[in-house]
């Protein structure tokens, strides 16, 4: 379905539509200018095809050791303070706040402010007025950022979309793909490298096979990304015709919500799809979704994840959960399923 161009992701083309809109998606008459993530072709392939070019095999390596040293400097920081800490605003969401930083090119001096309107923006626990207010203050600042790459660019994703892009991208359209980027690689890749972490320390064996074998890290994020799914309430497409699916006949106007978890655990495509298995022979999942509008950021957030947990492992001998299991809380109220903290110790 997700490759099948009788359905469509551009909900404000078919406002008779009666659909269940996923918290995640814009309203009805606000979708953003360079939201392309809410276009069909070929509206989606030109906005696409921009940002695409951006994504290099270079670039993404630069990135990698950036990565390595944002991790190693927060694992640093948490072994410094002693030996217990809560993993989540300590190491899992500043790490891919940090590196949307490089990637977009925001300066050293804003940071700070940027990964706490970032962490405020994106964060359960903020109240809808301050999620709000955060975001619209990230919006300001990602106007100003483009006006700034426009005058002064640099060797940055945001500098090459501003001068690189053909036909050239709006203003408008720059500053909503710059928040795109934003909200996609931080919310799931914090969560994934939270959940990541709390599913591994209560699966001993598994994190045992793991830490006796680095060389298995590249494996466990894609079983990983199968097992945990994190996207609870899939992606939405609305039919464009009448369409029949899965023996069920559907109006044009329909709304189908594909429902990831289930997906990935299908037992005609996994043996025993419910167990967290590392060494399981990879099979394609749709961690990432699937066709035109699968996720450009999934070599990046690959990268995250195998350096984050890697170095997560190798740097704190014997890490632990600090509470029992059944006290971790989690975020399974949200649209992008996670834990809200992770206390844990280490010896």
């Amino acid at each position: 379905m997700l490759s099948d161009a009788r359905f469509s992701a551009d909900k404000m083309r078919h406002r008779d539509a009666t659909s269940l809109r996923p918290p995640a998606e814009p309203p009805r008459g606000e979708r953003e200018d360079g939201a392309f993530v809410f276009m069909d072709p070929p509206e989606h392939t030109r906005l696409r095809r921009a940002l695409t070019g951006q994504f290099t095999v270079r670039r993404m390596r630069q990135l990698e050791s950036r990565v390595r040293e944002i991790a190693v400097e927060h694992i640093e920081a948490m072994r410094a303070a002693g030996t217990r800490a809560d993993l989540v605003p300590a190491f899992a969401l500043p790490l891919p706040s940090l590196v949307i930083c490089e990637l977009l090119g925001v300066d050293y001096a804003d940071r700070a402010e940027f990964q706490e309107r970032t962490t405020v923006g994106l964060s359960a626990t903020s109240t809808p007025q301050e999620q709000l207010a955060a975001r619209g203050e990230l919006h300001a600042f990602m106007r100003r950022l483009v006006s700034a790459k426009r005058s002064d660019p640099a060797d940055d994703l945001l500098s090459g979309l501003v001068h690189d892009a053909d036909p050239p991208l709006t203003d408008a359209q720059l500053t909503d793909m710059a928040l795109l980027l934003l909200t996609a690689g931080h919310e799931t890749t914090a969560n994934m490298l939270g959940l990541s972490t709390f599913a591994l320390l209560q699966h001993p064996e598994q994190l045992a096979a793991l830490r006796a074998d680095p060389g298995l890290i590249d494996n466990a994020v894609e079983e990983l990304l199968r097992f945990l799914s994190i996207i609870q309430l899939g992606v939405s497409r609305v039919a464009t015709e009448p369409v029949t699916l899965g023996g069920v006949d559907l109006p044009a106007g329909a709304t189908v919500v594909i429902a990831t978890p289930e997906v990935n655990r299908d037992p005609r495509h996994w043996p025993d799809p419910d167990a967290l298995d590392l060494g399981r022979a990879r099979t394609p999942h749709l961690a990432f979704g699937h066709g035109v509008h699968q996720c450009l950021g999934q070599q990046l957030a690959r990268i995250e994840l195998r350096i984050g947990l890697g170095e997560l492992l190798a740097r704190l001998p014997g890490l632990r959960l600090a509470v029992p299991a059944e006290q971790v809380p989690v975020r399974d109220e949200m649209l992008v399923f996670g834990v809200h903290s992770l206390p844990v110790t280490w010896s």
